[in-house]
């Protein structure tokens, strides 16, 4: 979920920004990939199969897009994601997308997966018009997690006990789809205000992935909420959401909604 200190403008939040990479074994082996039928989608409406993931991470979209016979360039401001992609043969730049140097260099399609948050949306949309080739497709899209009232309210429960200050104290542990809105229409307007692309479309995908209650944990650290967090206070997040879902049955069905803000180069 992406959270910051000034959730207005979340690009502005680096520290967070760039926590991720703290653990990036945990986080590549637990944060879930795309639908494929996005990333198939994605690449059909493309005008060719070269493409330029932005906030690349540890590669798990990318690793997609090129099962997907893409030819992938990550770009990643964390050295240790970088790394971490490039065991698996990803060639990846350490740079944030807005201070990147294309070279020259174009590409059929600049996706993003749940990082463009991190990106200022309306120098990355004109830096996107800039790397793409016409008719070349810019699609963003972010995970949004609707989990159990259950596990929504353990969740909430231990952020305001143990972690009082946080920013999104008061409202849910995680914004449904219509509380993502307000990124969903930034990202919208910052394509839309480099007058590059066409109008933006925004597709959806609905699906679902039961967890175990270690699963879930396994997850948790790597929320932009915690990757900062003392570990004694994480430890014990972690043992009151767990105790929660061993009094649900020891595991829960998280449903999930993918969400793509796309449009095509003029």
């Amino acid at each position: 979920m992406p959270t910051s200190v000034s959730e207005n403008e979340p690009h502005k939040a680096r520290g967070m920004a760039e926590s991720f990479g703290v653990d990036v074994e945990r986080y590549d082996r637990t944060r879930p990939p795309y639908p494929d039928a996005m990333v198939e989608r994605i690449v059909a409406a493309s005008p060719g199969s070269d493409v330029l993931d932005v906030g690349c991470g540890t590669g798990i979209a990318a690793r997609q897009f090129r099962a997907a016979g893409c030819t992938v360039l990550g770009v990643e401001p964390d050295a240790r994601m970088a790394d971490f992609a490039r065991r698996d043969g990803l060639e990846v730049e350490v740079a944030t997308f807005e201070a990147w140097d294309p070279a020259g260099r174009t590409f059929d399609a600049v996706v993003a997966g749940t990082a463009w948050h991190w990106v200022d949306p309306v120098a990355g949309a004109a830096k996107a018009a800039e790397t793409l080739r016409p008719g070349g497709r810019l699609a963003l899209f972010w995970h949004v997690f609707e989990p159990p009232p259950a596990v929504a309210e353990a969740h909430a429960t231990v952020y305001r006990r143990v972690m009082p200050g946080f920013p999104s104290q008061g409202r849910p542990a995680w914004p449904a789809l219509d509380g993502y809105r307000p990124l969903l229409t930034k990202a919208a307007d910052g394509i839309r205000d480099t007058g590059a692309f066409g109008d933006p479309e925004e597709w959806r995908y609905d699906w679902q992935r039961f967890y175990t209650r270690d699963e879930w944990l396994d997850q948790m650290p790597t929320s932009g909420a915690l990757t900062r967090v003392p570990p004694d206070t994480l430890s014990e997040m972690l043992s009151e959401v767990g105790a929660a879902i061993d009094a649900m049955g020891g595991g829960f069905t998280m449903s999930y909604v993918t969400v793509v803000v796309t449009a095509a180069r003029l």
